[in-house]
């Protein structure tokens, strides 16, 4: 498998090169060449299994024969569930997904469980180190610390935005006590962390001085980790399935149509927004304009700039670098990104519904759920609940699936706020406010971010 740019300019690489790039020299993301179809129906009943079939193709020989399915296993059995992501019924045609199992209680372990391994083996393989230099808008952070913290050839630093992120987000990244591990918060939005980290990549000399990589979801491996549950999903329900998903970023539902592309019996998506809705304006009503970032119960969508709607939109563009680039470069000036109706119309029409669920219905579904199934559930996943009960299945009385992408006690004001019952922390972090904090502030400023990190990369 070879992978290309979305903005047409870079070189083509192959898998281990693309897993170490992050984002492309041209500023785009990769993505495979061409798409893979799934494997044959009878596919392995355990998860690990089946996430080595159906990740195979991408990855091709860069591995080292039988070294996928290895890393699999070791990235899967970190999971307190046996079913890494168990589906829970919660009504006659309702499903939800836990994905929250890992070690940092979200959805982005069963990505970061396994490419965090995957660095240490590539990187082991080649005798090289790397700077991994990431923004996270709650659990991005954690989930990529704890997959690397003990990679002998990777050091992390992660940004976060000042006071918009959940006390248990924050001291998941701030007390671990590794010496590759560093963070800092940023005087800023989400969206601010996310561009100082492009603007890194952008900057070629500091790119190669510190080796920097990515690992949170432009790196195109976390994408393709996280198209294995929806094939689970579609699987274990005997398909077709309408799959909901509460998007920021929109890689997590990127990875849904991905597995859909492959052939997996998946009626459509709805994505769920909270009141930063520039997604569902846009599937809804072809408005895709930023507006401010407003604070909100679910931080981890709290986002204006969608970074892997960029892979999507080159779908759009019939695979056009070019004209991908051209309308991403004058979205980042105008705030306006504009897609011709007939371009959005096969793409979105049919494929993606959306709603949008402020922080008052938030709470309402909240409790909602509890009082009818006695399910707790997070702020994040409330948007999703809520959104599928709203608009249903696309097929009548076919299931949908929500993904459940957090630990309720990750976010447990908002839950003690609608329920009255405050969710205590698994047992293996029970003790996290008890740990001490490893961090720093630093304003919005490229200059002060990238002296930073030079000072805390063994490559600097």
């Amino acid at each position: 498998m070879r992978y290309v740019s979305t903005r047409g300019a870079a070189p083509e690489l192959g898998f281990a090169e693309a897993l170490l790039a992050g984002l492309a020299s041209d500023g785009g993301l990769y993505v495979p060449a061409s798409w893979p179809t799934l494997p044959d129906t009878s596919r392995p009943p355990d998860y690990a299994s089946l996430a080595a079939a159906v990740m195979a193709p991408f990855v091709g020989d860069d591995l080292g024969p039988g070294m996928l399915e290895t890393l699999c296993h070791e990235a899967y059995a970190t999971f307190r569930h046996p079913a890494v992501v168990p589906l829970v019924q919660i009504d006659h045609d309702q499903w939800v997904m836990e994905l929250f199992h890992g070690p940092t209680l979200a959805f982005k372990d069963v990505a970061l469980q396994l490419v965090g391994r995957m660095f240490d083996t590539v990187l082991a393989q080649q005798g090289r180190r790397i700077t991994i230099v990431g923004a996270t808008s709650g659990d991005t952070g954690s989930a990529a610390i704890d997959g690397v913290k003990g990679c002998e050839h990777v050091d992390i630093v992660i940004l976060y935005p000042a006071g918009r992120t959940s006390d248990v987000q924050r001291r998941q990244m701030t007390t671990v006590d590794s010496p590759n591990v560093h963070t800092v918060a940023i005087d800023g939005t989400f969206d601010d962390c996310q561009d100082l980290v492009k603007a890194m990549f952008a900057d070629a000399a500091f790119r190669d001085d510190l080796q920097l990589s990515a690992v949170n979801s432009i790196n195109w491996a976390r994408v393709m980790a996280q198209v294995v549950y929806y094939v689970a999903a579609a699987d274990a329900l005997a398909g077709p399935v309408t799959m909901c998903v509460p998007t920021g970023n929109f890689g997590n539902v990127l990875s849904g149509w991905i597995a859909q592309r492959m052939g997996s019996p998946i009626d459509g998506f709805i994505v769920a927004s909270n009141a930063n809705d520039i997604l569902a304006r846009f599937i809804n009503d072809g408005d895709m304009t930023t507006r401010d970032v407003v604070p909100t119960l679910s931080p981890s969508m709290d986002i204006q700039v969608s970074s892997n709607f960029e892979r999507l939109l080159f779908e759009m563009n019939g695979r056009d670098g070019g004209l991908t680039a051209e309308q991403l470069t004058r979205f980042r000036a105008t705030g306006a990104l504009h897609v011709e109706p007939d371009q959005r119309a096969g793409f979105i029409e049919g494929a993606f519904r959306a709603a949008r669920c402020d922080d008052e219905a938030t709470i309402d579904e909240i409790r909602r759920v509890y009082a009818t199934t006695g399910m707790l559930i997070d702020p994040h996943t409330a948007t999703g609940t809520a959104a599928a009960r709203a608009l249903g299945p696309v097929t009548p009385g076919s299931p949908v699936v929500t993904l459940a992408t957090a630990h309720p006690a990750k976010f447990p004001d908002a839950v003690e706020r609608a329920t009255g019952f405050r969710p205590g922390l698994p047992e293996h972090l029970a003790d996290l406010f008890d740990r001490p904090e490893r961090t720093g502030l630093l304003p919005n400023d490229l200059g002060q971010v990238q002296s930073f990190v030079r000072s805390v990369s063994r490559l600097g």
